[in-house]
């Protein structure tokens, strides 16, 4: 039997993670704790890595952590965002690494600022939206890094996804529609009228993302599946609306563009499938690609360049170990390794994630990753040929975990989560059902208004399969999942409590309705695309009642653990409130965790470990598992 890894290795502030590259190549910034607080620190590079001899914090927070980082183009300043109590109203703060002065640059109490561009030739300048005039819209303000002062750039006048070209000018935007589409609008500068070029109707809207404007401004990079199945990359016109297809596959959604940051040229493009897929597009950087994926067997994520574009900061996904990361020396085709982010990882024996897929009932073909625990062997499993079969998996205790959202997907790739239910004696499910993306216009699409209906029959199918082939022992499985998988977690203990053992819920809507009338204000633009997904509550409160939880508490048979952060602003206190009086009132049985630092999810490492602690007993005390420290 492996070893039972500690909830801390897994769970607590990570030893360092996020390196940033300085704009020159010299300095590294990245995230570690500093008194058990996630800080920022910087170091300079070596020839070996990182001199860390004289790494030094610079920002000395001590309640909930710094997890967003990065550069402006002066080499002097640092940039992070920081909210209150999970309450996602982000405060753009700086420091200045020469005199050390610290600033919250965006200081106005209940605003949210948001990052929207930078650019080398502009070094001192960055572009900043904030809502501070109106709740549901972000204007566009210059902040000056030097001054602190903000100038407003662009009244917002309904649009969302600013785009700003190489001059800091904002030049592009998208105009939701009633439909749940989108209007691509341009302007010729910055004193022009804006004007309609692309319609993106609402079956395209996911797909659609606005990456960057040319080096000359007449035409711009975007992803887009109008026209196809799966979402490409195109380039636009911005003077007469013609596109050119630069990248696209037949089978799953372009993920990510490498942009050149000084030519704005597209260079190497990210399919994700069962594992992340690369196009290079720009033939001056195919030995580059070539020469990272030398460096390790995970899947690179290129997470920054210095402003010369000599030195790249690249990451690898990895399933089963720390992520580790380097800077690759484009001159000299050489990595230099930098660190993981937990490395006590490598101590302990870690599972693999492995791809499958099966057909639901309706004949859609479903994909997702199992992971078995450490130690049961190997066998052969759909899709992928030549695993070898050893004895050991049969009839394993089961946890499916859904992914939240539920418009983004489960990727292949180090999962804290995964590892902690596989090291526990889990078989740990994790299924891409419709309405996830990456797989398609239609296959999003197909999530419409199937809360609680055919997505649910995903997961329900998923678990049938699993234990058809013998993995997981039917009588042993549990629901498991936060957001929307939290919903899901829901659902499974309320629409189908004869398939679950056990549910663990974390800030999961209970009643649909009231979700949807609640939204931060900030969503309002967007509303349109929740109603296609969701339901109007105008006008679908019986159906949104009749898929949310809360309408059929009486059907559940099966314990709960609820976990809820008291300042969530996406889905409120009040949805887990709510449902744990049901419960109380029907006399069923629930654990429920409110954590009144927390917003939509658990950022503090103390209250992970306290929810995990809590978790790791639910679970084997319902399906038998293994429980450690």
């Amino acid at each position: 039997m492996v070893e039972l890894i500690p909830r801390e290795v897994l769970f607590g502030n990570p030893e360092r993670a996020t390196p940033r590259l300085s704009p020159d190549g010299i300095w590294l910034a990245w995230i570690a704790p500093r008194r058990g607080v996630l800080n920022a620190w910087v170091a300079p590079l070596t020839a070996a890595g990182i001199d860390w001899a004289v790494a030094r914090p610079v920002t000395d927070d001590t309640d909930r952590g710094i997890r967003r980082l990065g550069w402006a183009h002066d080499g002097r300043h640092l940039l992070y965002l920081q909210d209150t109590v999970g309450d996602e109203n982000w405060h753009l703060h700086d420091v200045d690494l020469e005199t050390m002065q610290r600033r919250d640059l965006t200081p106005f109490d209940g605003v949210q600022a948001r990052l929207v561009a930078a650019d080398q030739k502009f070094p001192t300048e960055i572009l900043v939206a904030l809502n501070r005039d109106n709740p549901k819209l972000h204007d566009v303000y210059r902040l000056d890094l030097v001054t602190g002062e903000l100038a407003l750039q662009v009244k917002n006048p309904g649009f969302v996804g600013w785009l700003a070209d190489a001059q800091l000018v904002i030049r592009a935007a998208a105009k939701p529609q009633p439909d749940g589409g989108l209007i691509l609008q341009v302007r010729d500068d910055g004193d022009a009228e804006w004007r309609p070029l692309l319609t993106i109707p609402g079956d395209d809207a996911a797909g659609f993302d606005l990456i960057a404007f040319s080096e000359d401004g007449a035409s711009l990079l975007a992803t887009t599946s109008v026209g196809a199945e799966t979402s490409r990359l195109i380039r636009v016109d911005v003077a007469t609306g013609d596109t050119q297809v630069l990248a696209e596959d037949p089978e799953a959604d372009v993920r990510g563009v490498r942009v050149h940051q000084s030519t704005r040229e597209p260079q190497i493009v990210t399919l994700l499938k069962d594992r992340s897929q690369y196009l290079v597009l720009d033939p001056a950087v195919a030995a580059d690609l070539e020469a990272i994926r030398a460096l390790h067997p995970g899947d690179p994520v290129f997470a920054g360049a210095d402003d010369a574009d000599a030195s790249w900061l690249v990451g690898f996904t990895n399933d089963s170990g720390p992520v580790p990361y380097f800077v690759y020396d484009r001159a000299s085709k050489a990595g230099r390794f930098l660190f993981e982010h937990r490395p006590e990882l490598s101590r302990y024996q870690l599972a693999s994630m492995e791809p499958f897929g099966f057909t639901a009932r309706d004949g859609l073909v479903i994909h997702g990753y199992l992971t078995f625990p450490p130690g049961t062997g190997l066998r052969d499993l759909p899709g992928l040929p030549g695993r070898g079969g050893l004895p050991g998996r049969r009839d394993l205790p089961a946890v499916l975990c859904v992914h939240g959202g539920p418009a983004t997907r489960d990727v292949w790739g180090f999962d804290p989560r995964v590892q902690w239910l596989a090291n526990r004696g889990y078989l740990c499910i994790q299924v891409n059902y419709r309405g996830s993306t990456g797989y398609g216009k239609a296959f999003v699409n197909a999530g419409d208004r199937e809360w609680g209906g055919k997505m649910h029959d995903d997961l329900v199918d998923a678990v049938a399969f699993v234990a058809g082939q013998g993995w997981a022992d039917p009588a042993r499985v549990a629901i498991f999942g936060g957001s929307y998988g939290g919903y899901a977690a829901l659902v499974g203990a309320a629409f189908t409590p004869e398939l679950f053992c056990c549910a663990v819920d974390i800030c999961g809507p209970s009643n649909l309705k009231t979700l949807i009338e609640t939204i931060p204000p900030y969503w309002a633009p967007t509303v349109a695309r929740l109603h296609r997904r969701v339901g109007d509550p105008a006008t679908d409160a019986g159906f949104m009642w009749s898929r949310s939880p809360l309408s059929r508490v009486s059907d559940i048979r099966i314990p709960l653990l609820i976990a809820q952060g008291a300042n969530d602003p996406r889905v409120k206190q009040a949805e887990s409130e709510q449902i744990v009086a049901a419960l109380e009132e029907a006399g069923i049985e629930y654990e429920y965790l409110l954590f009144p630092d927390e917003g939509h999810g658990l950022a503090k490492p103390e209250n992970r470990l306290r929810f995990y602690a809590v978790a790791e007993r639910f679970l084997a005390r319902h399906l038998g598992g293994r429980a450690g420290g």
